[in-house]
């Protein structure tokens, strides 16, 4: 099991220097240590200092890449907040966007985004971040911006900025939780493991009756017990010397006031008597079963052990409840996590069985899963492939400067030490099989846990067993008070901070320099070295996928079924040993399949690359093929297929397509087929699909990475066995006509919100013509965070969590769409909103203000578009896929730059056509249909396939404007999300 923000450090320890004492005293900034780079440790070198008001600053020097990133952590999330007033934590997150004292509403996305920046913010249970990654003579606005919102925040903090952002709170949470499938399981396990009253007996997003009945001035009062510069870490990375860092910083934040002191929170473990079983109804295909022990917080001496024991137990093919549940097909999915965090750890069982299936079979399968896990113990192989994983993924999480200011900014808020990298990686390099044993026992065996059963709606009898716990809130005792007291002081300056801090020279930007060859059997080459993490990552892309099933429209899916068997077992090892060889490497090999390609991705440490080719050849040109394989991966497809029914987005982008693209048009079928077209594919289906498809003279290779042409073609002469062969991929079928603008609705009975997709078949990729400045065009529209659109419904109406609108080519063609997940009861007036802003930019056009916005923001973002090696590889892959000038960079920044209104203008009335688009609502029939039929359009009913239910008679087309209604590195560190967080809910980003 990896965890995010570890790092492997080999070598010498590190040099950690401290100043004088009297050095110190000289300056009322206080450097604290200094660590550097010594010989070729990979390592994160920084200067850490703290300011008199107890701001510390961190600061990681790095000039590989004209970029900075600044983040500002504070330690305060969900667990600071009490009964009752749940939910503001990250309610405050989204205050912080709203504008201070000297920054206007909305500057702070617009003056990042100018600046060519990307900027975000996310609470967890235990702190709160706010980022931004820019280039980086833009780093003093950034520190501007941050200094002012900790400072000079509250006066901007209006009763209307309060109640759109917390209807914004409440779409996020219909779109995060309540109208998505297990949405809820988070919320309502938490609420039974842990004690009434405990800050981690709720969710991050908190509860909808806590932050109705709160006002601004509890926020206000929120803000100034934790927003002190004494309970934030400011870490800066990238193109800057700690010497510009800490001038800047003393100038913008040395000034704001001390806090109230915040101390550490320390909680005993919760204590279960007895298994707790609860339950819940869902829109949900699969019930869920889920078993949850509580286990110990962050940093503990048993948070280790039990990783692996999690990773024994159920990650990856090797576990023992993949083979007792998934591949014996009792399951769709089973596996356990182990998250950890500040307070507390949990260690989770989640299993999703198959129709036929009990949950109280699969409870019974998880305890067997225990008792064998006994009985075999820890191998040798799993403690090495536990081991090697982790260091990879460490070594892969320092790919870029957010991640590595991330990494350092995580170690400082929870442990005091930047420098905790050495102490993280000693303990997961000396965990021991005895350990792992110990931790089962003092932990799991025969311990109570919560058991919690998810079963679709109206099969209450479906549960594991009757539940048998309520929250008990008798002998709760209130916290004392807070937040009595408080008062606003604001910093006094030397200097007139409402003037916005010039930028610097623009950076110069370097496109990465490459390399192209090609194969004598076709393969088209083309690469670059990247060498700040030692390893090497390649891309293969075979032309055809989904596209080819045009050939035979009833076998659709099987380039998607081709891509998984490919994933499993070859001639020579079973998908097992590939998974275990694979993991001791620290390597990764994964196949896929999309619309118009497979792919085959491979990535591993320089020093392990050439054992991880030869498990590309065996994998890629010796696949088994095994029959069993084959019945397990169909049965999956088609649950799969199944299971879509349950998911709005899912099914509002399938019906969309069927729209774009029309009836006989295989682009209009899901990737995924249909269950008929894939209950049709047999085995030999699959291995005819290969042999046909699979070939090098319709691949392209793409190669990134800690080496040189000349030292890896001669690495992959095993590609010469791969015979070509001719490959006919289907012309392009016409897409479906569309006569006029309608809407099209699908029913998802009783959904809160209502998925909302607008728009038409535009145009092909180019990177130098209408596709390129039509996508300048557009990011006014709805391309950007302060475009048009999401202004509109997010920020002015708060009808949704986000909305946007994008142009979205191929070689062929491709799809102009206009989206939102929008509360339900706003469904009319969002799609009049929708087309209002389409039709004024049509008619309109923009303004020289937003021109020379827009030609600043996607100027200057080229700074940060080559950072990474999945950067660098997606500038190569352009290239390589559509034959692009090497030079085609700078031809489109020339046409930014020259680019006039007028053109722009043009452009909108040529590709926004508002008289022609499909407008496809996936919602609740019965209460948005009414208002929908109002606004003058033809309403076409759908189900969910995209079939016509009904044909409407025409009427006249009447764009009517609806007045308002009252009321967005390995498979294993994904797992885990940023700061050892749960993916998902347990983490809210603002946008």
């Amino acid at each position: 099991m990896i965890k995010p923000f570890k790092v492997a450090l080999l070598g010498c320890a590190l040099l950690s220097l401290q100043l004088p004492v009297q050095a110190q005293k000289a300056s009322p900034t206080r450097l604290v240590e200094k660590v550097a780079r010594k010989g070729s440790e990979l390592v994160i070198p920084y200067e850490k200092y703290v300011l008199p008001n107890g701001l510390t600053v961190v600061v990681h020097e790095d000039h590989s890449d004209p970029i900075v990133h600044v983040d500002v952590t504070y330690h305060v999330g969900s667990a600071r907040e009490e009964v009752g007033k749940s939910g503001f934590a990250h309610f405050f997150e989204h205050m912080m966007f709203q504008g201070s004292d000297h920054v206007g509403d909305e500057e702070h996305f617009k003056i990042v985004s100018e600046a060519g920046g990307t900027l975000n913010g996310t609470t967890n249970r235990d702190r709160t971040n706010y980022f931004e990654t820019l280039p980086a003579n833009q780093l003093e606005t950034a520190l501007w911006l941050e200094a002012d919102r900790m400072g000079f925040l509250l006066d901007a903090v209006t009763q209307k900025k309060f109640e759109i952002q917390r209807s914004t709170v409440k779409n996020e949470r219909g779109q995060n939780y309540d109208n998505r499938p297990y949405g809820l399981v988070y919320e309502k396990n938490s609420a039974a493991l842990y004690p009434y009253g405990h800050p981690y007996s709720w969710t991050t997003i908190g509860y909808m009756e806590d932050l109705n009945r709160s006002d601004v001035n509890d926020l206000k009062n929120f803000f100034l017990r934790w927003y002190g510069p004494n309970n934030a870490t400011l870490t800066v990375g990238g193109d800057v010397t700690p010497q510009q860092v800490v001038k800047l910083a003393e100038k913008y934040f040395g000034a704001i006031p001390r806090g109230p002191e915040v101390k550490n929170m320390k909680l005993p473990a919760p204590v279960l008597t007895q298994d707790r079983y609860i339950s819940y109804e869902d829109n949900v295909r699969f019930p869920l079963l889920q078993m949850t022990f509580p286990t110990v917080p962050n940093f503990h001496p048993d948070e280790v052990p039990l990783d692996l024991l999690a990773e024994i137990l159920g990650q990856g093919k090797n576990s023992i409840l993949y083979k007792n549940l998934v591949k014996a097909q009792k399951a769709v999915q089973a596996g356990s996590n182990h998250p950890c965090t500040e307070l507390a750890g949990e260690f989770s069982v989640q299993i999703l069985p198959y129709p036929g299936q009990t949950l109280a079979d699969m409870e019974k399968l998880a305890r067997e899963a225990f008792l064998e896990f006994e009985k075999t113990g820890v191998t040798d192989d799993a403690l090495a492939r536990f081991k090697s994983s982790y260091e990879t993924g460490q070594i892969n999480s320092l790919s870029s400067v957010s991640g590595k200011t991330s990494i350092l900014a995580n170690y400082q808020t929870f442990t005091g030490n930047p420098n905790y990298l050495p102490v993280d990686l000693k303990r997961y390099k000396a965990v021991t099989k005895a350990d792992v044993m110990r931790v089962y026992n003092k932990y799991i065996k025969g311990k109570p846990a919560v058991i919690l059963s998810v079963v679709p709606k109206g099969k209450a009898n479906e549960v594991a067993k009757a539940d048998n716990f309520k929250v008990n809130t008798t002998g709760y005792k209130a916290p004392k008070d807070l937040y009595a007291g408080l008062k606003y002081v604001k910093a006094k300056d030397n200097f007139d901070r409402s003037k916005r801090p010039a930028a610097g020279a623009n950076p110069v930007i370097k496109v990465p320099p490459f390399w192209t060859d090609k194969m004598a059997n076709g393969i088209k080459v083309i690469g670059t070295r990247n060498d700040e993490v030692p390893t090497v990552a390649m891309l293969f892309s075979i032309k055809g996928g989904h596209k080819l099933e045009a050939k035979d429209p009833s076998k659709a899916g099987i380039a998607a079924l081709t891509a998984a068997m490919l994933n499993e077992a070859s001639q020579k090892y079973t998908a097992e040993e590939i998974s275990s060889k694979l993991e001791i490497l620290g390597s990764s090999i994964s196949f896929g399949s999309s619309t118009d390609q497979m792919t085959v991705s491979v990535q591993a440490l320089t020093k392990n690359l050439d054992a991880t080719l030869a498990l590309a050849e065996e994998r890629m040109l010796h696949p088994r093929f095994d029959q069993a394989d084959f019945d397990r991966l169909k049965k999956q497809a088609l649950e799969s297929i199944a299971n879509q029914s349950t998911q709005p987005t899912v099914i509002a982008n399938n019906v969309y397509n069927k729209l774009l693209y029309g009836e006989n048009n295989i682009m209009a079928v899901p990737t995924i087929g249909t269950a008929a077209s894939v209950a049709s594919i047999t085995l030999d289906d699959v291995k005819k699909f290969y042999a046909d498809n699979f070939s090098p003279s319709v691949t392209n290779l793409v190669i990134v990475g800690d080496t040189e042409k000349d030292k890896i073609l001669p690495k992959l002469t095993f590609l010469n066995k791969w015979a070509p062969k001719p490959v006919e991929i289907p012309a392009d079928v016409k897409v479906a006509n569309l006569d006029k603008t309608k809407i099209f609705l699908v029913d998802k009975e009783k959904a809160a919100q209502s998925e909302i997709r607008i728009g038409y078949m535009a145009l092909p990729y180019d990177a130098t013509g209408e596709y390129y400045k039509s996508q300048i065009m557009n990011y006014i529209l709805g391309g950007a965070f302060n475009s048009r659109i999401n202004l509109n419904l997010r920020e002015a109406k708060g009808y949704t969590y986000g909305a946007g609108s994008y142009f979205s080519g191929t070689e062929s063609t491709g799809p102009y769409t206009a989206y939102a997940g929008v509360r339900s009861n706003v469904s009319d007036s969002s799609v009049v909103e929708f087309m209002k802003e389409i039709k004024r930019m049509r008619e309109e056009g923009i303004t020289d203000e937003e021109l020379a916005f827009v030609k600043s923001a996607m100027g200057q973002s080229d700074a940060r578009k080559y950072e990474t090696a999945f950067q660098k590889a997606a500038f190569l892959n352009n290239i390589i896929r559509y034959n692009l000038d090497a030079d085609y960079v700078t031809k489109q920044n020339q046409i930014l730059q020259n680019i006039t209104k007028e053109e722009i203008n043009a452009l909108a009335k040529k590709y926004l056509p508002v008289e022609k688009m499909n407008i496809m609502l996936v919602g609740d029939k019965a209460s948005i249909k009414p208002g929908l039929e109002k606004l003058g359009y033809d309403v076409v009913e759908l189900d969910p396939d995209g079939n016509l239910l009904n044909k409407v008679a025409d009427t006249p087309e009447v764009m009517i404007v609806a007045p308002e209604p009252t009321d967005p590195k390995s498979k294993k560190a994904k797992k885990k999300a940023v700061n050892k967080e749960k993916v998902g809910p347990s983490v809210i980003r603002t946008f």
